[in-house]
């Protein structure tokens, strides 16, 4: 029903805005000659780390036409700028440099930006980081928000369950903008913000082009991609712009046979009776029938379209709509006690991931005033199947001493008989996302400019996580879900409101000051069931039977009764009625009047931006900025976790940018302090806790050059990060920082997880003219430093280091190189990613808390191939 009123509401837009304005159009003055399709023109430097070759060109903001400027724009301060009169760190990737690189994906794009990390899982779950603001163990459902915003456009599409992995295809440009931007972004751009800008439809000149690519996986398949847009006038004021794609990709992990033997018999002492341990002649089972080869293949599709209309010459309507639909086979992580990319799964797994978001922007003028709204609505269903053996074997090897999990725990059927006790996971997700905000800005050419504006945002998630064992006698698991050992049933709500205005006055043509502040305000609410379920023969005093299949405390034993208590302290009151729909009870939650309603987390607050910027020349430009990001505090579904805090970002900048010639030299030097910081982690039951640690404190140099000369282009960019805590991190949250009441979990002065100290990219291409057409060679190379995989130093007060069977994530470095020609409207080019075989560790995991086999996500592997695209 959702996606047909998407559907409707969507293409409604598309057509009555079309249909209104005909007049208006038709009343208007003739439009200019149509140019040449600015795609076949040679392609701008458009951003910070890109230089091309003469003659000098840029993308314009709205729409990635060439035009005659050596500038390159930007509005990464909501307002058209010249990147180099922006004080503030950015880099960006623009269209040409885009293609050059072959960047389809967020794991290309990344390569290309120092300041950025991620942690990825299969199918389109990363979590976002930025200048080292990470501790790890994110992305999780129920956990903490993003600290990095992601914008489309106007929109912003941050999701608390991972990042979107936009396909890249016919966009302007990536903006990357470093550091806290609290001021114009929000909640979710506490480190910093990710902008993908689409190119826009363009009323002078219908054209197209389209783009096919083969590829081969060292140790896998092969893949390939289908793209194309087309850009059509309707009217003399009216375009439409439409792309699609699709993408096949191979896999390269292969699922290799393996056998597991449970615990069976037990083992007594001969003295006393007791268990001490188990005979491995219990439950045997092999995987045999899903021995694969490149199990891990995925195929995504999806397209967009906008609609721009030119109602007069002041004000446009541009409606748009993506919908990006992708599925991911096998698992997305090998097991490195195996052989290499090899590991052993025991489900038919997968993910299957979609979104469609459906955008209004409309800019215009009143009088001298610059208005801009933009609004969007967003649907992002997802669902997977997963095996969940490790959990077996980590608890069955944990319980050996007491006889495993067929003499420890209750997995029974119906008739009392010892079960697989292996499980796996089915759940969905159903996040809805619905944005607005609208804005108005002074003339640019004003000597005191402002823009203020006001923003509102509402994200919801339906979540639904059932941990299934086969065959489970339905009294031994949750009430309503035969085979369920634990379900994870909720509803999440996170609203946020703000009005934010910066103000910038030039004191002298060489020294601008600017201020900027944002009063926020957040509302979240997390409700509904997590656990294990409850025998409905089990009494707390006599304890006769199992309450469960694993005899846990936590789901329905902790239910909330009328009195606002546990059941498992108020037995024999009636539970409190009003949860969510298809729970046996209410746990995450409180009681109002014998009701359930949600738990709430909510605060206000200001952040602010400050600046002062010095341009001694037209070549040079040095500024200092004090900034602060927040993000929001949270609850966590484990019903004894108390709620976590709102953390805040501190930012002490100085930056430089410059161009001399051929030459050009961008940087920053930055100080931040991280208070309070939030941080991730499978506690109880293998449960997300999330819960603010101390302070850290972080400083970093980042950098890019280039060059251009000669059809010789040169781009480089690199970061040093030195990212710490600072104070002790213990295990109680109400421990003083010696930590005197628990132990210390994370000593002062360690490094933070998941970012690299070093991390850097250069690219070199030459062109030159050959025969009817222009040849070219490249070559990229990207580094990244080795870093630690978790922030725990002492997991369980006995000095276990989870680091220690995690490993660290090892430093790396690829290399890419390309070759091509082009001639009129065709262009053909062989590549290599990852040239030399490297095996990058993207994410180092376990599955469950007591897992000690460790499972790393690697880099794509060496990836040869040929692409070819026309324009017309």
């Amino acid at each position: 029903m959702i996606d047909r009123t998407l559907r409707a509401f969507a293409f409604g837009l598309l057509a009555s805005t079309a249909l209104a304005p005909p007049a208006l159009a038709q009343s208007a003055p003739p439009a200019p000659p149509p140019p040449t399709d600015p795609s076949q023109s040679p392609a701008p430097a458009t951003n910070a780390t890109d230089v091309t070759a003469p003659p000098p060109q840029v993308e314009s903001a709205q729409d990635g036409q060439v035009e005659d400027s050596t500038e390159i724009i930007v509005t990464a301060q909501k307002r058209e700028e010249n990147l180099q009169d922006v004080p503030v760190s950015i880099q960006a990737i623009g269209s040409r440099r885009l293609d050059q690189l072959n960047i389809s994906n967020f794991e290309d794009y990344t390569k290309q930006l120092p300041s950025v990390s991620f942690q990825a899982s299969q199918g389109g779950g990363t979590v976002v980081y930025m200048r080292g603001v990470a501790t790890g163990g994110d992305g999780n459902h129920s956990g903490s928000l993003p600290s990095v915003g992601t914008y489309l456009d106007e929109q912003p599409v941050t999701t608390i369950g991972g990042a979107l992995d936009v396909h890249i295809y016919d966009i302007a440009r990536i903006e990357s903008l470093a550091g806290p931007q609290g001021t114009l972004y929000g909640a979710s751009s506490q480190a910093g913000t990710i902008r993908i800008i689409t190119n826009k439809p363009d009323i002078t000149a219908a054209y197209g082009r389209v783009d096919g690519e083969f590829n081969t996986i060292a140790h896998g398949g092969q893949g390939g991609s289908l793209e194309g847009m087309y850009n059509l006038p309707l009217a003399d004021r009216i375009a439409i712009r439409a792309s699609g794609f699709v993408r096949m990709d191979a896999g390269f992990l292969d699922n290799v046979r393996s056998t597991r033997t449970y615990c069976g018999d037990p083992i007594s002492d001969p003295e006393t009776g007791d268990t001490i341990g188990c005979a491995h002649n219990g439950i045997t089972v092999d995987n045999s029938r899903l021995v694969e080869d490149d199990f891990n293949d995925a195929r995504i599709f999806g397209g967009r379209a906008a609609l721009r209309v030119e109602l007069d010459d002041n004000w446009t309507v541009t409606p748009s709509i993506m919908h990006q639909n992708s599925k991911a086979d096998g698992f997305y992580a090998y097991n490195p006690r195996l052989n290499d990319l090899d590991v052993d799964r025991f489900r038919d797994e997968y993910r299957k991931d979609k979104f469609t978001q459906a955008a209004l922007t409309v800019d215009g003028k009143i009088a001298n005033f610059d208005l801009t709204y933009a609004g969007a609505y967003m649907r992002r269903p997802t669902s997977s199947l997963g095996d969940y053996t490790d959990y077996a074997d980590a608890y069955d090897a944990y319980y050996e001493s007491v006889g495993g999990l067929a003499n420890y725990f209750y997995y029974l059927d119906a008739d009392g008989n010892t079960i697989d006790p292996r499980q796996y996971i089915e759940a969905t997700d159903n996040f809805k996302k619905m944005s607005h905000e609208v804005r108005v800005s002074t003339p640019q050419d004003w000597p005191f400019r402002a823009v203020v504006g006001a923003f509102y945002q509402r994200q919801t998630n339906e979540i639904f996580q059932n941990y299934l064992i086969d065959n489970l006698d339905p009294n031994l698991s949750v009430t309503g879900y035969p085979g369920t050992l634990w379900l994870t049933k909720q509803e999440r709500k996170d609203k946020d409101y703000a009005l934010f205005g910066e103000a910038s006055f030039d004191v002298t043509p060489q020294i601008t000051l600017t201020a900027g502040g944002r009063l926020f305000k957040y509302d979240n609410t997390l409700f509904g069931f997590a656990g294990f379920g409850r025998h409905p023969d089990f009494d707390e005093v006599n304890q006769e039977v199992p309450p469960n299949g694993a005899y846990g405390s936590s789901g329905q034993r902790r239910c909330l009764t009328v009195n606002g208590l546990q059941l498992i302290d108020d037995e024999g009151s009636p539970l409190a009625q009003g949860g969510v729909e298809g729970t046996p009870c209410t746990n995450v939650g409180n009681v109002v009047d014998g009701k359930a309603v949600p738990r709430r987390s909510k605060g206000d607050g200001f952040t602010h931006r400050l600046n002062a910027q010095f341009k001694p020349n037209g070549d040079m430009m040095f500024y200092g900025t004090w900034s602060r990001g927040f993000r929001p505090g949270g609850i966590n579904r484990q019903p004894s976790a108390p709620a976590y805090e709102p953390d805040y970002l501190t930012n002490y900048e100085l930056g430089w940018k410059t161009g001399m010639g051929p030459f050009r030299w961008n940087g920053a030097i930055y100080h931040q302090v991280w208070k309070k910081f939030q941080f991730s982690f499978l506690g109880e039951n293998s449960l997300t806790v999330i819960q603010n640690g101390r302070d850290a404190k972080i400083r970093g140099i980042e950098t890019d050059v280039g060059y251009v000369g000669g059809g010789l282009t040169l781009n480089a960019a690199a970061a040093y990060t030195r990212a710490k805590t600072s104070g002790n991190i213990c295990e109680s949250i109400l421990d003083d920082e010696a930590c005197s009441d628990s132990f210390t979990v994370t000593p002062s002065g360690t490094r933070l997880p998941i970012t690299p100290r070093f991390k850097g990219s250069t690219t070199a291409r030459y062109s030159w003219a050959m025969g009817s057409g222009n040849a070219h060679v490249q070559g990229s190379v990207t580094h990244q430093g080795s870093a630690g995989a978790d922030i725990r130093q002492n997991m369980d007060g006995a000095g276990t280091n989870p680091n220690s069977f995690l490993g660290r994530l090892g430093n790396w470095t690829t290399v890419d190189a390309f070759a091509g020609y082009n001639w009129g409207s065709v262009t053909a080019e062989l590549f290599a990613f990852n040239l030399f075989d490297e095996r990058p560790d993207l994410v180092r995991f376990v599955a469950c808390g007591l897992c000690d086999q460790t499972r790393v996500i690697a880099g794509r592997p060496r990836t040869i191939g040929i692409r070819m695209g026309t324009r017309f």
